[in-house]
């Protein structure tokens, strides 16, 4: 099911990504396609997974990674959401803290065995949810820098402000994952 779901939604992606290139290439909007490109991508990536034994992350994790995806690059970016509502940056990077936290679960769940997580303390594993949602932030905002530097000019139009309030919106995501993560130890 999980494959199939990935293979599904990443040739859905692919597609309405190239499609998206070829539409803006011919209009020479040159900062559109380039952000198609990225989702020509990025959408590809999790087919790798597909070589794997078993994917560790459930549906909601693969169908929230796409709608990150379409959030960002189609309506932040070619739809200019960015632009045109002063929230839509902040509140995706909240959403990112909060995605990453659960990656950081799921990652919990399939490097420590079951018999060992008794003895792991809430708390460790609080601290590694919550790190784990800052360094994607902190990554998130090298590539931003990085493409402004080299490529677009538009990443970080607000500049350390702009830097600053990702981070903290990323890092507030994170701590409402790490917070689920002390209610839910037992569970998890």
């Amino acid at each position: 099911m999980k494959s199939k779901l990935i293979l599904w939604l990443s040739v859905l992606f692919i597609i309405f990504m190239a499609a998206l290139f070829v539409y803006y290439l011919y209009k020479h909007d040159s900062s559109r396609w380039q952000v198609a490109v990225g989702g020509i991508l990025v959408s590809a990536l999790p087919l790798l997974l597909l070589k794997l034994k078993e994917i560790p992350f459930n549906i909601p994790i693969i169908i929230g990674y796409y709608f990150f995806l379409f959030c960002t690059l189609y309506l932040g970016s070619i739809s200019s959401f960015y632009l045109h509502h002063k929230w839509w940056d902040s509140t995706l990077h909240f959403y990112k803290g909060i995605y990453i936290g659960f990656i950081g679960l799921t990652l919990y769940k399939r490097l420590i065995p079951q018999n060992f997580r008794i003895d792991v303390s809430k708390w460790v594993l609080f601290i590694f949810v919550l790190s784990l949602a800052v360094l994607a932030s902190v990554l998130w905002e090298i590539y931003e820098f990085i493409g402004d530097v080299t490529f677009t000019h538009t990443m970080q139009r607000g500049g350390n402000t702009d830097t600053m309030l990702d981070l903290i919106w990323g890092c507030a995501g994170g701590i409402v994952t790490a917070i689920y993560s002390l209610f839910r130890k037992r569970t998890i």
